[in-house]
C-alpha cells in the first residue's frame, strides 16, 4: 500500500506540473482560471478513483466516491465563480482601455474588488487622468501658440507693406520688427528646448561653478525690470556654494523663475532669492509676495503646456516652468513650489553639490 500511495503521489505531482504548464497556453485569462479550477479538482479525484480500487476489497469505494464527488462539485463551483469575478474585471479594463484609444478621455475603470485588481483600476485611472490633463494642455497650448504667432506675426506684415507703400521710413519700424523677430525667436526658442527634452536629446556640459555668484549675476541683470515695476529684489546669500551643473542653464532657470515671479508681484511687492547648501545638495529658493499658490497651481504648475492664470499670462505659451523642471531635472536635481506661512509663493530648486 505505502509503494502504491508513492506511486500514485508523484504521479498526480507530474501531472499537475505538466498540465499546469499546458494551461499558460489558453487564449484567455477567464480559460485558464476555469481550467486551473478544473485541474485541481481532476487531479485529486483521480487519486482517490486510484486509491478507491485500490482499497476495492475494503468495501469503502462508495463513500470515498461520494466524499470525493462532493468536494470535486464544491470546488468546482468556487474556482468558475472567482473565475467569473476575476474575468468580469478584466473585461472592464478592457473595454475602458478601448474607449480611451479610441478618444474617450473621460473613460474610467471602477475600483474596488481584490488588492491587486482595485491596484490595476486605480493604475488605469490615474494614467486616463494624466491622459485627459495633457491632450487639454496640448489643445490650450495650440491656441496659444497660434496667438502668440499670429500677434507678432500681424505687426510684422503691417510695417512691411507700409514699408512697401512708402507710408513709412524705415528707421521708424525696423525697431519694433526687430522687437517682434526677437518675440518669436523665444517663443520658438522654447518649443525647440522642450522637444529636446522631451526627446531626452538635451547635451550638457557639467562643470563646478560657483552659484553665488551666478545668482548675482542674474539678480543684477533683472534689477532694472524690478524697478520699473516697482518691485524689491533682493538677495541672500550664505557662505559660497559649488554645484556641478551647466551654468547656462542653471541661469536659465534662475531667469524663468525670477521672470515668473516678477510678473506675479504687484507693485511695491519683494522677490528674493535665497542660497544655501547642505548635506552635498545646493538650493535656490526664488520668493516673492503674491497672490500665492491655490493647491492645484502648486501641483500642476511645472506640468508642460499648463497655464493657470490666463489674465496674467503675460503672453507666450506657459512654457518656462515647464522647461524649468527639464533642465534642473536632466542635471540631476528637483524642482517644487510652495506656499510660504505669511503669504506668496516660494519656488525652490536643487543641485548636487561639490
Amino acid at each position: 500500500m505505502i509503494e502504491l500511495a508513492l506511486l500514485v503521489g508523484a504521479g498526480t505531482l507530474a501531472a499537475g506540473v505538466l498540465a499546469g504548464l499546458g494551461l499558460r497556453a489558453l487564449p484567455t485569462v477567464r480559460l485558464q482560471v476555469a481550467a486551473l479550477a478544473c485541474l485541481s479538482v481532476a487531479l485529486p479525484l483521480a487519486a482517490v478513483f486510484l486509491s478507491g480500487w485500490a482499497m476495492f476489497h475494503m468495501g469503502d469505494d462508495v463513500k470515498i466516491l461520494a466524499v470525493a464527488s462532493a468536494a470535486a462539485t464544491a470546488a468546482t463551483g468556487a474556482g468558475l465563480l472567482i473565475a467569473r469575478s476575476i474575468a468580469n474585471r478584466l473585461d472592464r479594463v478592457r473595454e475602458a482601455a478601448g474607449a480611451l484609444a479610441q478618444g474617450d478621455l473621460a473613460s474610467r475603470v471602477p475600483e474596488g474588488g481584490p488588492a491587486e485588481l482595485n491596484e490595476l483600476a486605480t493604475s488605469f485611472n490615474r494614467m486616463a487622468e494624466a491622459l485627459e490633463r495633457l491632450f487639454d494642455a496640448r489643445r490650450e497650448l495650440v491656441a496659444w501658440a497660434s496667438h502668440d504667432l499670429r500677434t507678432p506675426l500681424a505687426s510684422m506684415q503691417a510695417m512691411v507693406e507700409a514699408l512697401e507703400d512708402g507710408l513709412g521710413e524705415p528707421e521708424r519700424y525696423l525697431p519694433a520688427l526687430r522687437e517682434q523677430v526677437r518675440t518669436l525667436s523665444a517663443l520658438v526658442d522654447d518649443l525647440f528646448e522642450l522637444s529636446r527634452i522631451d526627446s531626452e536629446a538635451l547635451v550638457l556640459e557639467l562643470r563646478d561653478t560657483r552659484l553665488d555668484e551666478l545668482v548675482a549675476s542674474c539678480v543684477r541683470a533683472l534689477e532694472p525690470e524690478a524697478d520699473a515695476r516697482r518691485i524689491r529684489l533682493s538677495t541672500r546669500i550664505g557662505a559660497p556654494a559649488t554645484a556641478r551643473c551647466a551654468p547656462e542653464k542653471v541661469e536659465r532657470v534662475l531667469f524663468n523663475l525670477l521672470t515668473n515671479a516678477l510678473r506675479h508681484t504687484p507693485s511695491d511687492g519683494a522677490v528674493a532669492v535665497s542660497l544655501d547648501a547642505a548635506n552635498g545638495t545646493v538650493r535656490i529658493a526664488v520668493e516673492d509676495t503674491g497672490d500665492g499658490l491655490t493647491p492645484d497651481a502648486a501641483q500642476r504648475m511645472f506640468e508642460r503646456f499648463w497655464r493657470g492664470d490666463r489674465a496674467r499670462s503675460g503672453g507666450g505659451a506657459g512654457l518656462g516652468l515647464a522647461i524649468a523642471r527639464g533642465l534642473v531635472e536632466a542635471q540631476g536635481g528637483r524642482i517644487w513650489a510652495e506656499s510660504p506661512a505669511g503669504g506668496g509663493a516660494r519656488v525652490c530648486f536643487t543641485l548636487p553639490g561639490v
